[in-house]
């Protein structure tokens, strides 16, 4: 028998918090060894949501963001996301780069970081999840996109409406001691049958 989306959340929340808190800790250790200094994060937040569900739990379809996407192999396969705003964007990339700029545009130098950022952040959390549940999963290089949430989320959407509904989004603020925070957000879509190897691997049967 399948388990409904709000059955899983019951069963797997604890599991899927710790899979957020140990990818978290390692997302902040790699940074802070890239960056040179303390990297905090908050304990972050962790939902399974529809497909259609994503765009408000990121501000809504028209809020621009910077998407960093990846493909994810071996035991599951899928899709990855990194999400940021773009106000958060432009922090990070200011605070990588040790400079104080009030503008949110962002250039070269800045999406470059961005997709550096992505690959630390995305392998922290992959590391983790295949360090719990023990399977073997790869991830390929970065592309990052810029747009509205609506407009990113659609790729996913189209590419996985046939074989998935489900996302893994956890959600997480990172800063330096200071009033400046970075709001990210990590989503894993698996396909149906990763979706099912996945849970599976944490003790439940769909």
């Amino acid at each position: 028998m399948s388990a409904s989306k709000n059955e899983i959340k019951d069963i797997h929340m604890d599991v899927l918090r710790e899979i957020g808190n140990i990818g978290a800790g390692n997302a902040a250790t790699s940074l802070s060894k890239l960056m040179q200094r303390k990297i905090d994060m908050s304990v972050p937040s962790v939902q399974i949501l529809e497909l259609n569900e994503v765009s408000a739990a990121l501000g809504g379809e028209e809020n621009i963001v910077a998407g960093i996407y990846f493909q994810i192999s071996g035991d599951i396969n899928g899709f990855i996301m990194l999400l940021l705003d773009i106000q958060s964007s432009k922090t990070l990339t200011n605070i990588l780069m040790m400079r104080e700029d009030s503008s949110n545009e962002l250039d070269e130098m800045d999406k470059s970081a961005l997709q550096e950022v992505g690959n630390i952040l995305s392998g922290a959390y992959v590391s983790s999840l295949s360090s719990l549940t023990n399977l073997s999963i790869n991830i390929s290089v970065p592309s990052l996109c810029i747009d509205m949430a609506g407009a990113i989320l659609s790729v996913p959407a189209i590419y996985f409406s046939h074989i998935s509904d489900k996302i893994l989004l956890i959600n997480t603020a990172m800063n330096e001691h200071s009033d400046k925070s970075v709001n990210a957000n990590f989503l894993l879509i698996p396909d149906f049958d990763s979706f099912k190897t996945l849970m599976n691997s944490l003790g439940v049967a769909l």
